[in-house]
């Protein structure tokens, strides 16, 4: 399974993970909308790394064929998510957001999964799944 990895250190590194991403989607010729899916997605996370965590990294990996998809794993060794329950709930921040970055990952892509240690380990795995239309 092919696999990229982005080091998340800097906030310019935001970029280079949504950019990655997005030219994983185009290889698996995800539509339109499915990218910009991914896109968001990715930059959220790889924003969250920066934010919280100072560092961590973005994996991509995928499958390519007639089930292609993208997945998106985050791990970091930052402070730890005390409470994912109320961390996933639409309005909550930490950082004084809008409180609707985790929750709108969810939303945005097929799977969704989070575990964090209050030791400071935390990963995030989202999927997203080519979807059988056509493409323009």
């Amino acid at each position: 399974m092919p696999e990229r990895v982005i080091e998340i250190a800097d906030e310019i590194d935001i970029g280079r993970a949504r950019r990655a991403a997005m030219a994983v989607c185009l290889d698996l010729k995800f539509g339109k909308i499915e990218t910009a899916c991914v896109a968001t997605s990715v930059a959220e996370l790889a924003r969250n790394l920066w934010q919280h965590a100072q560092q961590g990294r973005v994996t991509l990996r995928w499958e390519a064929g007639d089930a292609a998809w993208l997945e998106v794993q985050t791990d970091d060794l930052g402070p730890g998510i005390i409470d994912i329950e109320l961390a996933m709930q639409d309005g909550y921040s930490t950082a004084g957001g809008l409180g609707s970055g985790l929750p709108g990952v969810k939303r945005l892509m097929d799977t969704f999964e989070i575990t964090s240690t209050l030791s400071g380990a935390t990963r995030i795995i989202a999927r997203k799944w080519a979807k059988a239309t056509v493409r323009h």
